[in-house]
């Protein structure tokens, strides 16, 4: 269920997960709760407040930002759900409830400033992550009752026990986010914000 939802996903924005996929199927005990209703589900999704940008993951936009995505529509994969850019932010809702489904912002060459800042920035928004892997990875998960600690996944891992998960921000850099910031060369970052078990319904709907 966990690597079918995330090819969704993967659909959704254009291939930029899948080597984020691979890596936290290997670190994450996942389950999610069976929902059969996309609007119960992603109203419990929305009670989470992750936001970025001015946009909350599984709201419905408003009517300033409906023009937004009207006047920077862009091409979506899906034809659930339709696709814009709000300044470097990415943002893709589902076209049935006009609720946002998936939050990104994607630097293909770019500096190590870049890159820490745009860490710094997650760190104020949503606290100290769930898993760090590599020093390029960093995962928030949020379960029914809020952001899940670095211990609770500890816990979960050492007994074999399930993670609700109900939505996830994931961070991936393609070089160490510790590494001298000095050094020459560009980088490549990105980060997205989404709901697997959404994103699983939205998938199972469109077939």
């Amino acid at each position: 269920m966990f690597g079918a939802a995330f090819f969704n996903l993967q659909v959704i924005v254009n291939l930029i997960t899948i080597k984020i996929a691979i890596l936290i199927l290997l670190f994450f005990p996942f389950s999610s709760e069976g929902f059969d209703n996309l609007s119960d589900l992603l109203a419990q999704v929305e009670t989470l407040n992750i936001s970025r940008g001015g946009y909350t993951l599984a709201k419905k936009l408003t009517d300033r930002q409906r023009t937004t995505a009207r006047q920077h529509a862009l091409e979506a994969a899906s034809p659930r759900t339709f696709k814009f850019k709000d300044g470097d932010l990415y943002v893709v809702a589902d076209k049935a409830t006009g609720r946002v489904i998936i939050l990104y912002e994607r630097y293909e060459t770019t500096t190590m400033r870049k890159v820490r800042d745009l860490v710094g920035s997650l760190f104020l928004d949503f606290g100290d992550p769930t898993v760090m892997a590599h020093d390029k990875i960093i995962y928030w998960a949020f379960g029914p009752e809020g952001k899940l600690s670095k211990a609770q996944y500890e816990k979960a891992k050492q007994t074999d026990g399930k993670l609700n998960i109900l939505a996830t921000v994931k961070l991936n850099s393609d070089v160490r986010i510790v590494e001298d910031s000095t050094q020459p060369g560009e980088r490549n970052v990105y980060y997205i914000i989404s709901s697997e078990p959404a994103l699983k319904l939205i998938g199972a709907k469109g077939k």
